[in-house]
């Protein structure tokens, strides 16, 4: 299985597998030195899981059956003295609440097609402390944009809400087979709270609803004139600012007043 990778790779899933051992290398000495457990999402052919499994107990979660066979038979002494558990299925059946009934750190080379919707729901797990993943360049400068940059938007808000977040490896198409059409980075959060205003989140949607347009253009489609014209006015904010010239921090205390 592992002599032919594209041609095991599958769609469907999104599959990419990481063969570049240097870049393996630079995520274990990325991770965060915490005792916390392992969930990692994606293990694919295991690259990046034969180094995890070295140094912390680990979680993986393959929803391909065909790969869940192949680790079963690889990773058979790490699964018999329980340093890697392996879940067959999609992880967000198993994903409540909590992933894991544990503190744990997530680290994965994720699918790109459902990459932002993992890292949210990690940032909403209580469980979750951090999350060291690979996934497209695009979406992790998103999540770590600070106020004033071009990729700055909900998703920047959202994470600098619960924790800090930065950009600790970038990795070409061709440490990847099959190579991806992009350029992916290796994102590490550190959370120091979880995600779980869902109202906070609904202003920021729209804030964020046409970008180019001013904040207060955007936020008179959903709220009322004079209760905006207030809050910007005590927040000493002119109303031609455009969105991604605010803070986290003054995005708090917007939605506060005018709620």
């Amino acid at each position: 299985m592992q002599k032919d990778r594209a041609a095991i790779a599958k769609k469907k899933f999104g599959q990419n597998f990481l063969r570049d051992e240097t870049v393996l290398a630079q995520i274990i000495q990325s991770m965060p030195d915490t005792p916390y457990r392992i969930a990692e999402i994606g293990p694919g052919l295991g690259d990046l899981t034969k180094y995890l499994v070295d140094v912390k107990s680990v979680t993986a979660f393959e929803v391909d059956t065909d790969l869940c066979k192949h680790l079963e038979h690889h990773f058979a002494d790490a699964i018999a003295t329980d340093a890697l558990t392996l879940r067959c299925g999609d992880v967000l059946e198993h994903w409540k609440s909590e992933l894991l009934d544990e503190p744990y750190d997530l680290v994965a080379n994720l699918p790109y097609y459902i990459a932002t919707n993992i890292i949210l729901k990690a940032l909403a797990d209580p469980a979750c402390r951090n999350l060291l993943v690979m996934i497209q360049r695009e979406v992790a400068e998103k999540f770590s944009a600070s106020p004033g940059e071009r990729a700055f938007g909900a998703l920047s808000v959202i994470t600098q809400s619960v924790g800090n977040a930065e950009i600790v490896i970038h990795v070409p198409p061709s440490a990847f087979e099959p190579a991806p059409k992009v350029d992916s980075a290796v994102l590490l959060i550190s959370k120091t709270a979880n995600r779980n205003d869902e109202g906070f989140e609904d202003f920021l949607r729209t804030a964020f609803t046409q970008p180019r347009k001013t904040l207060h253009k955007n936020l008179t489609a959903r709220y009322d004139g004079t209760s905006l014209a207030e809050a910007f006015e005590t927040l000493a904010m002119d109303r031609s600012i455009r969105p991604h010239q605010l803070s986290t921090s003054d995005y708090h205390r917007l939605y506060t007043l005018i709620h």
